[in-house]
């Protein structure tokens, strides 16, 4: 039997990013108006009944607390665009990395996506990385799917890869619980990857009538960049 735990808010106020497995399926819906994150919870229950039984209550969540200061994971996800499978060793050289888990469907990051391509844009030349991941299940959401991906990121032209993250094993290790979720890593020589920012982009959501800024990303950015302290004052 199992018991399916929903997020008591309108659709259209939500976007989901599904990390299932076989264990425990995960779908933690993204940033509402109110800043909160929304989850969406399959759990399997021990019941021996073939029925299936649907249990519906508010449940909301923060955006997962990772430590700052802590090592970005290693990993390797293929780019549906270009068939090139991308490591974190291949951004060693950079002195900082933005990791970005996006998907294609998600309102949230309709509403910035334009203004994600113009930050990176503007960053990439003072030296920053950037790579977007997907990690939604095509089960749920088919147009997440990596052939949609690549056409996604060669009609916006991402200036960054666009990897597909098909297990969520890469989500799981970064802590990443919605999207649009940001981790910004910087990098002093040889050491490791260390994260400095895990926050909002701006203010603005959907419907809210904010102008769309990225402040605060770009000044976690701009204080990476160079070699100032970021505040611990993050907004999720």
């Amino acid at each position: 039997e199992f018991a399916i735990v929903m997020a008591a808010v309108a659709v259209s106020e939500l976007c989901s990013t599904i990390f299932a497995s076989n264990i425990s399926p995960i779908a933690r819906l993204s940033h509402s108006p109110t800043h909160t994150r929304n989850l969406l919870l399959l759990r399997q229950n021990n019941c021996k009944s073939p029925t299936t039984r649907l249990v519906v209550r508010a449940a909301r969540i923060e955006s997962k607390g990772v430590p700052l200061k802590s090592r970005a994971p290693y990993f390797e996800i293929p780019e549906p665009l270009t068939g090139k499978v991308w490591t974190l060793d291949d951004f060693e050289a950079y002195p900082a990395l933005l990791v970005m888990f996006i998907c294609n469907h998600c309102p949230f990051v309709i509403h910035l996506k334009k203004d994600i391509v113009k930050l990176t844009n503007d960053y990439i030349p003072k030296g920053l990385a950037a790579v977007a991941i997907s990690s939604n299940s095509t089960a749920t959401h088919p147009q997440d799917g990596p052939d949609f991906m690549a056409k996604e990121a060669k009609s916006f032209e991402y200036p960054f890869p666009y990897v597909y993250d098909e297990t969520q094993e890469v989500a799981r290790a970064f802590g990443a619980a919605c999207t649009p979720d940001f981790f910004l890593y910087k990098k002093d020589g040889r050491r490791p990857f260390e994260l400095a920012y895990h926050g909002q982009f701006d203010d603005s959501r959907p419907n809210n009538n904010r102008p769309i800024t990225g402040r605060d990303l770009r000044l976690a950015l701009d204080c990476v960049l160079s070699g100032r302290p970021v505040s611990f004052l993050q907004k999720p």
